[in-house]
C-alpha cells in the first residue's frame, strides 16, 4: 500500500504536466494529420483535374484533327472526282 500511495502522489504531482504535455502533443499530431489529409486530398484534386484538362484537350485536338483530315479528304476526293464525272 506505500508504494501505491507514493505512485497516486507522484501521479497527482506529475499529472498537470503530464496531461499539459500530452493534450499538447495530440493537439499537434491532429493538427499535423488534418494538415497532411488536407494537402494530400488538394494535391490529388489538382492532379485529377490538371488530367482531366489534358484529355479534354486532347480530345479537341484530335476531333480537330479529325475533321481537319476528313475534309482535306472531302475536297481531294471532290477535285479528283468531278474530273472523272466529267469525262464519263
Amino acid at each position: 500500500m506505500h508504494t501505491h500511495d507514493f505512485l497516486l502522489l507522484l501521479l497527482l504531482l506529475l499529472s498537470y504536466e503530464v496531461v499539459a504535455e500530452v493534450v499538447v502533443v495530440v493537439v499537434v499530431v491532429v493538427v499535423v494529420m488534418v494538415v497532411v489529409v488536407i494537402v494530400v486530398v488538394l494535391v490529388v484534386l489538382v492532379v485529377v483535374v490538371i488530367m482531366m484538362m489534358v484529355m479534354v484537350m486532347v480530345e479537341v485536338m484530335v476531333v480537330m484533327v479529325i475533321v481537319i483530315v476528313v475534309e482535306v479528304a472531302v475536297v481531294l476526293v471532290t477535285q479528283f472526282l468531278t474530273p472523272l464525272l466529267f469525262y464519263f
